[in-house]
């Protein structure tokens, strides 16, 4: 079991980023996830900067590896550009780069006017673009694809690793794990919801590795930390399939509003207490993920990988070497 942190694209500034993976480093952190944007969630967030420029300078100032959580390959960024953007990411990285992947949402997705397709049809795109990234990656020669979504005309990627890229890919209900298990070198999600997860396994994923990643919200006291989970994320607690259809931060906010604080409060570990943050851990260790990694909202991030490197991380390994969860 491996623990990771998690950048949060869309709160902090790209300085702030780079910073929050140097210490994270610091503090013992297994890897970082990092979120690939182009409009944060809501406006309190504030950011949401070009996450492959990020990458490459988080690449200058540590050495753990990087999966982005996750890219969407299929609408807004056509998948021979990612291939390009991910195979100089692993250049950067040495080869501590893993292409996390998912069908998106139209928050992202919808900037250029394309009409945002059903989740049946945005998996098709995304097995579609999987295959094109692979060969880019793989073949020696120009790339020549023509398929039902995609054209790709003579395109040969000559700045990538030696060894292909992981790609792992994300799964939040039965048909997205199922593919999942079939196409992709790992699984990611932000629920620890076990059901899932075996499935996952039971369908082709067998050993392959399972990511998993949540947020805490920090703070000098858990009233304080209630309060600005509730208002810089309360988003998180939307039900069923709104993050993949709402078009904007407006739409986002709007919704929001029938989220409460009290909501917040019961599914974040808000405050300084170290227990409560390990205990956040619990459901996710207990459904078996191999690397579980975690945020921090708001603005005390400093504060936090500082309690997470003198108490939370050393006794989520005295745990582990325990063996229990």
């Amino acid at each position: 079991m491996k623990i990771g942190y998690f950048l949060s694209s869309e709160e902090y500034t790209p300085a702030e980023l780079i910073e929050q993976a140097r210490l994270a480093e610091e503090a013992g952190f297994d890897g970082l996830w990092i979120s690939d944007h182009f409009h944060p969630w809501n406006d309190e967030q504030g950011q949401s900067a070009f996450v492959w420029s990020t990458i490459g300078a988080i690449s200058q100032v540590c050495e753990l590896p990087v999966t982005t959580a996750v890219t969407c390959p299929t609408v807004r960024i056509h998948p021979a550009v990612i291939a390009q953007a991910a195979a100089t990411s692993a250049v950067l990285l040495n080869g501590r780069f893993r292409l996390g992947v998912g069908t998106g949402e139209a928050l992202n997705e919808h900037i250029l006017g394309s009409v945002w397709p059903s989740v049946d049809v945005r998996l098709e795109m995304l097995e579609e673009a999987v295959e094109i990234m692979r060969r880019l990656w793989t073949e020696d020669g120009f790339v020549n694809h023509h398929g039902k979504h995609y054209t790709v005309d003579t395109a040969r990627i000559y700045t990538r690793p030696d060894e292909p890229l992981p790609i792992y890919m994300s799964g939040f209900g039965p048909e997205a794990t199922d593919v999942a298990a079939r196409i992709a070198d790992g699984y990611l999600t932000t629920s620890p919801d076990a059901e899932l997860l075996q499935r996952f396994r039971d369908h082709g994923g067998g050993d392959k590795p399972a990511q998993a990643g949540f947020k805490v919200s920090y703070a000098p006291t858990a009233d304080e930390g209630a309060e600005q989970a509730h208002r810089i994320w309360a988003n998180s607690g939307l039900p069923g399939e709104l993050a993949q259809v709402l078009p904007s931060p407006r739409h986002f906010e709007q919704a929001s509003q029938l989220v409460s604080k009290e909501s917040s409060a019961r599914s974040v570990a808000c405050g300084p207490d170290a227990g409560a943050h390990l205990e956040a851990f619990t459901p996710y260790l207990q459904a078996g993920f191999d690397e579980v990694y975690v945020a921090n909202m708001g603005p005390y991030s400093v504060d936090m990988l500082n309690l997470y490197r003198t108490e939370v991380l050393p006794e989520l390994r005295l745990r582990k070497a325990s063996g229990q969860r």
